[in-house]
């Protein structure tokens, strides 16, 4: 039945007399959203706690998509994402709308291709695919494990990676799979694994380390990106991790970086944002106060205590909310926060050896024949369209 009432979405915008598409503008308020469309502001405030935090999830910048009857005067739907997985349906009800999370209509290509050094990976792997953030993923995946400045003109690189297709076009970041960089003919490899990255042998790449922003309290809610309530009967997600504590806990930095935000944000209540290195940025929710002193613009200590512990905005008992993201993307925090590289052991690493075995041989099988990539213009020119037989993949 879900996966009907997507198709239908989906052949509704495609079919639909006038489309609107436009990027979320910096700073703007879902309530104001509402304001601006002459939709009722109470489709905020009815809300319950968890659905008026995800309101505040919404990413600048992200597509957004507006439906309109013939005249382009009245909003029929819109679809808001905030996150790669799930994304806020409004939808006109008689005189009113109708608010719900619902799973984005994706549909995943992968991709295996190899070419030789010109420039550098990264304008090699745009003037290939037309794929800036496909670049950016790759070198982003190396950078900690490969000096990019050894390469020579006729070295080679082989990518395996998956990308998301939304009507048609690609959506959020592609995931590398595999890759590798072969310099004087001599290969290194690179492996998403249990979602980090390893190299042949089963060590992990080290990449930028967080601590853990409290102590000694328990975890009362764990990250999801997107799942059904089989009571509630309908999706929910948390794109953080909450640490239940006592009013007044010192809450750390959890890496160094300097303030971007400071002050109250909706249903996350007072709200302190720290820009790291590397395209990261945490977000630290429903403080009882800050630290004298924390305000934008200021640098801060990985470690420095910048607030304490609270219950303000939309919440039941005093916890941390903690996000992390990297380039607006929200990531599992415990899958980030750790203080050393982990190697595979048992099952999982004969499972991983395994992996590579599959995967080597088709990067090489790429270099040797020279594979062709995937162009994005390519892809934005064919017509995908989600039907009963395809699938929402997470």
């Amino acid at each position: 039945m879900r996966i009907l009432l997507l198709v239908f979405l989906t052949l509704s915008i495609l079919q639909a007399s006038i489309v609107k598409k436009a990027s979320w503008p910096q700073g703007e308020s879902f309530l104001y959203f509402l304001e601006h469309h002459g939709m009722p502001q109470s489709l905020y405030w009815n809300l319950d706690k968890e659905d008026k935090e995800l309101c505040e999830e919404i990413q600048a910048g992200v597509t957004y998509y507006m439906m309109t009857d013939d005249t382009g005067t009245t909003i029929e739907q819109v679809l808001i994402p905030i996150n790669e997985e799930l994304q806020i349906h409004l939808k006109r009800d008689g005189d009113t709308y109708r608010f719900e999370m619902i799973p984005i209509a994706y549909k995943k290509v992968t991709d295996t291709f190899a070419i030789p050094i010109e420039h550098s990976p990264y304008q090699d792997i745009i003037k290939a695919t037309n794929n800036g953030l496909l670049a950016y993923a790759f070198v982003d995946a190396f950078k900690n494990s490969f000096d990019f400045t050894r390469l020579r003109k006729g070295d080679m690189l082989a990518i395996i990676y998956t990308e998301k297709l939304r009507l048609g076009r690609p959506f959020g970041i592609p995931k590398i799979e595999a890759a590798l960089i072969e310099r004087n003919r001599r290969p290194t490899y690179l492996f998403r694994f249990n979602d980090r990255y390893y190299d042949e042998k089963g060590r992990e790449i080290e990449g930028f380390l967080f601590r853990k922003p409290v102590n000694h309290v328990r975890i009362t809610s764990r990250f999801t990106l997107r799942r059904w309530h089989p009571i509630l009967k309908r999706y929910r997600a948390h794109l953080g991790v909450d640490f239940g504590g006592r009013t007044g806990t010192p809450i750390y930095a959890a890496a160094d970086g300097r303030i971007i935000f400071a002050g109250r944000l909706g249903g996350y209540g007072n709200v302190i944002k720290i820009r790291h290195r590397e395209g990261f940025m945490t977000l630290y929710a429903h403080m009882h106060k800050f630290r004298r002193g924390m305000k934008r613009g200021k640098y801060v200590k990985k470690g420095q205590v910048i607030g304490y512990i609270g219950s303000t905005g939309m919440s039941t008992g005093p916890h941390l909310h903690f996000g992390l993201y990297k380039n607006g993307r929200p990531l599992n925090p415990l899958g980030v926060i750790k203080v050393t590289k982990k190697s595979l052991r048992g099952k999982e690493r004969r499972a991983f050896l395994d992996y590579v075995k599959l995967m080597k041989k088709r990067l090489q099988e790429a270099v040797k024949v020279r594979a062709t990539p995937i162009r994005l213009d390519d892809l934005s020119r064919s017509n995908f369209c989600i039907n009963e037989k395809e699938r929402v993949e997470g």
